[in-house]
């Protein structure tokens, strides 16, 4: 017999992430580098644990091996507990049949005995694509406060961008009155973040409900979320004021990793109040040349830089030959940038390889056409400045 928990989350780490091409082929979304020391998944791993969550199901689907590995038992984030703790919990044989999962709602529907083990009375349902920090435990005293059956998670967006999110059209009480999919026109701009907080044996029943709908997508934003309001169930929206970035383009994940650096970062993760927590291999301190040039940048362990580097981000192990020169990128792990090569505007993925003398990326480019390198290449000449681009 499980001991009972009052809140336990479910994380949903199954996505493709095909928007973000090359860094996707063979990876799952979460599990891509961000910020030269964490991946995607540290954020809503940190999250819970600070939050007082420690029972957390993180749902797998598309290539979850390294993801797999990478969060082993849950330990660095303190998840590695005798009762809850960290499930990976991916598709499986059941006794009736098996299927990948069908959508979002699907994924949790067939990890329902997961969730009665723990007979928790309430169900926080996450997303596995996003970077932020947020205290949960203040969205489920709100959600409690207001005797909700579901409170979705809402942050202000740009109203000539609002017709990417799911938009929640509320009452002056932050009740929801109508939930749109992704509208042509939005009323407001008033985004759900695609975080909800469920009441236990509400998220049962209609996901039962929705199940047993052969046309629906099983989805929470398209089918379930809309259910509940038309049945008339109480949905609140909880207003999220902090930096929240859905990183599922390569253009949104470009600026995410911006704005870590600079003197004033829109987004700072030096806090140790409300720390991110993530694996790291133990590497050497960075070594820095005589001659090497640096300005706003982040060095990260066991880096070795002779060259230059501008307004970029370095994960662990990154060597900058001499006369080598990066500009405005994220260069992930182990990455070799050989002498008098040129890097603009790029995301170079682990374990590649830029030969002497290449140039790669375009130093006119913005934030919509960046370059991409994809895992373990060699960059030669003939390869100079190509690759998939990302795309408005």
């Amino acid at each position: 017999m499980f001991f009972k928990k009052e809140c336990i989350a479910m994380l949903l780490a199954g996505g493709q992430g095909s928007r973000l091409y090359d860094l996707t082929r063979h990876t799952a979304k979460p599990a891509v580098s961000f910020g030269g020391k964490y991946k995607i998944i540290d954020f809503p791993l940190s999250n819970c644990i600070n939050s007082g969550i420690d029972t957390v199901g993180v749902l797998t689907q598309y290539q979850p091996l390294a993801l797999n590995e990478y969060i082993g038992n849950g330990a660095p984030w303190d998840l590695d507990r005798f009762r809850g703790g960290l499930n990976v919990l991916p598709p499986y044989q059941g006794s009736k049949s098996s299927d990948w999962y069908k959508g979002t709602a699907n994924a949790i529907y067939q990890n329902i005995n997961f969730i009665k083990q723990y007979n928790p009375d309430y169900v926080l349902i996450l997303s596995g694509d996003h970077i932020y920090r947020m205290d949960y435990s203040q969205m489920l005293e709100y959600h409690k406060s207001r005797q909700a059956a579901c409170t979705v998670a809402t942050i202000t967006v740009p109203m000539e961008e609002a017709s990417r999110f799911g938009i929640c059209n509320t009452n002056a009480d932050g009740r929801i009155y109508e939930f749109e999919e992704k509208p042509k026109k939005p009323k407001n701009n008033q985004a759900s973040m695609g975080i909800y907080i469920f009441n236990t044996s509400t998220l049962i029943d209609y996901l039962e409900i929705d199940e047993k709908d052969e046309s629906s997508s099983n989805d929470f934003g398209k089918n379930v979320i809309p259910n509940l309001l038309a049945n008339g169930e109480k949905l609140y929206a909880y207003t999220f004021e902090g930096y929240w970035k859905d990183v599922g383009t390569i253009s949104s994940l470009w600026e995410a990793n911006m704005d870590l650096i600079g003197e004033d970062p829109a987004l700072n993760l030096s806090n140790t109040d409300f720390r991110i927590y993530s694996r790291n291999s133990a590497r050497p301190p960075q070594f820095i040349g005589e001659d090497a040039v640096m300005s706003n940048a982040m060095i990260s362990e066991g880096c070795r830089i002779f060259g230059s580097v501008y307004n970029s981000i370095l994960s662990g192990g990154v060597i900058i030959e001499e006369g080598a020169e990066v500009h405005d990128s994220v260069i992930m792990d182990d990455v070799v940038i050989k002498k008098n090569a040129k890097v603009y505007m790029s995301i170079i993925d682990s374990d590649t390889v830029i030969q002497e003398g290449v140039t790669v990326g375009d130093p006119k480019a913005d934030k919509y056409h960046v370059t991409v390198i994809a895992k373990g290449s060699t960059v030669g000449p003939e390869k100079s400045g190509v690759a998939m681009e990302g795309k408005k």
